[in-house]
């Protein structure tokens, strides 16, 4: 698990030519809500095989939350292969989270 957000976040052409699973995490550093979800996120990443998690500060004017929509923090994207195949925003629990990660395939 990423625990911190990206100093200079990727842009939306490197997202899409990632391979393998990956979660990208959008949000901001002050937003309670996206401090609520990092215990969801730890519980349910533990033990969830090898996973690109890379954490986006996202605001007005940022350019790849936009690209994704992204409308509420945090929102979770999971990718396979830079093909979106689930998201959560606001996630309530961890199992959530689990279910969105089973979408991904099976990982080492």
């Amino acid at each position: 698990m990423n625990s911190t957000y990206a100093a200079a976040p990727p842009t939306r052409a490197e997202i899409d030519a990632l391979a393998g699973p990956v979660l990208l995490e959008f949000g901001a550093p002050w937003c309670g809500f996206c401090s609520a979800a990092q215990a969801l996120l730890a519980e349910a990443l533990a033990g969830a095989g090898e996973l690109c998690h890379i954490k986006v500060e996202d605001g007005p004017g940022r350019r790849l939350g936009r690209s994704f929509q992204v409308k509420l923090w945090p929102t979770l994207v999971f990718l396979a292969d830079g093909r979106e195949v689930a998201r959560l925003v606001r996630p309530a629990d961890a199992d959530a989270i689990r279910a969105a990660l089973a979408t991904l395939g099976p990982r080492p």
